[in-house]
């Protein structure tokens, strides 16, 4: 197994968005593991990598994820999502184009458009006015502000459909949601259950923004992300999208994210403010339909409290450590 980082998370969100604590661990817990401090945007190293190892299976997650941060540096964010994204479909198609290929891909290529549904106010969520259980892979990406972020990351899952039908590639386009795990280094602009999670048990303030604390979003695990990829490699498939969340099942508010820390006795400190970041989804809850009919024996193992919970105590534990 080989990873590709450049640590460019901590150039992005500073030293708190560091992936080196992960690839530490994978170094001293797996002796296959080998990494390689490379840069997707380096389009010769690339391809001399993909020339040398001709791996039998490839998951693309590198990008810069930030939905807000990419309006400040719109080079660096297009340089790598959509020009990394092509090196590594350049390369796999020149040396290893049977072996399936996983992108991950982010719900915000449908920009705002999930706004325009009819929606009803609860009182600490906002939901699908008309029994929608989610949203699914024929919404549209047109005609709708997608961010700078969204834009980059759709002409990256574009041109991933486009060689998985053109060359004939197995290759799936996963649209995540909020995909987190005990191991997420969350930060502000990125990251949203492991960042509020950090604030609460640190004690530090957390910023809300707009629509009362009421924004929807589903969580799904590294681990059933992780599953899930396996179940493509086994049963891979030419440029299919999938959405890709924890369902509705593991949907929850913000406000209903600050009552279940309080049951935990952690008490958020947060800061309201009305005007809510351009271009955000109101509620958005995925859809898993079509990945069930593809891959009828995949299925989330962590619901929210399991997610939650083991969050929670590995970063209590984390502050504990640092307090003693």
């Amino acid at each position: 197994m080989i990873g590709v980082d450049n640590d460019m998370r901590r150039e992005f969100f500073g030293d708190a968005g560091t992936t080196r604590p992960v690839v530490k661990d994978l170094v001293s817990m797996f002796p296959s593991y080998r990494h390689a401090e490379s840069d997707i945007r380096d389009r010769k190293a690339m391809r001399e990598l993909f020339q040398t190892e001709r791996p039998d299976f490839i998951i693309h997650t590198a990008a810069q994820p930030s939905h807000d941060k990419a309006a400040s540096i719109p080079y660096d964010d297009f340089d790598v999502n959509a020009l990394g994204t092509m090196n590594l479909l350049v390369a796999a198609r020149d040396f290893c184009k049977d072996s399936p290929f996983c992108f991950t891909s982010t719900n915000k290529v449908y920009g705002d458009r999930p706004n325009d549904l009819p929606l009803i106010e609860l009182d600490k969520r906002y939901d699908y006015a008309n029994g929608k259980i989610g949203i699914d892979e024929s919404m549209s990406i047109d005609n709708c502000l997608h961010s700078v972020f969204g834009a980059s990351k759709l002409a990256a899952d574009v041109m991933c459909q486009e060689f998985g039908r053109y060359f004939q590639m197995p290759i799936g386009v996963f649209r995540g949601g909020c995909l987190t795990g005990p191991q997420h280094a969350g930060v502000e602009l990125h990251g949203y259950l492991s960042y509020i999670i950090d604030c609460a048990v640190t004690g530090r303030e957390y910023v809300l923004y707009g629509y009362k604390g009421k924004q929807v979003r589903d969580q799904i695990h590294s681990y059933d992300v992780a599953q899930l990829f396996l179940a493509f490699f086994r049963k891979p498939c030419l440029g299919e999208v999938f959405n890709l969340g924890g369902g509705r099942a593991n949907s929850l508010s913000i406000l209903e994210t600050v009552e279940i820390l309080a049951e935990f006795g952690l008490k958020l400190n947060y800061l309201y403010k009305d005007q809510n970041r351009v271009g955000d989804h109101i509620c958005y809850i995925s859809d898993l339909t079509k990945l069930h009919r593809f891959f009828p024996d995949w299925k989330l193992t962590y619901d929210l409290p399991k997610i939650i919970s083991e969050m929670v105590h590995r970063r209590v534990g984390q502050q504990h450590a640092v307090n003693t």
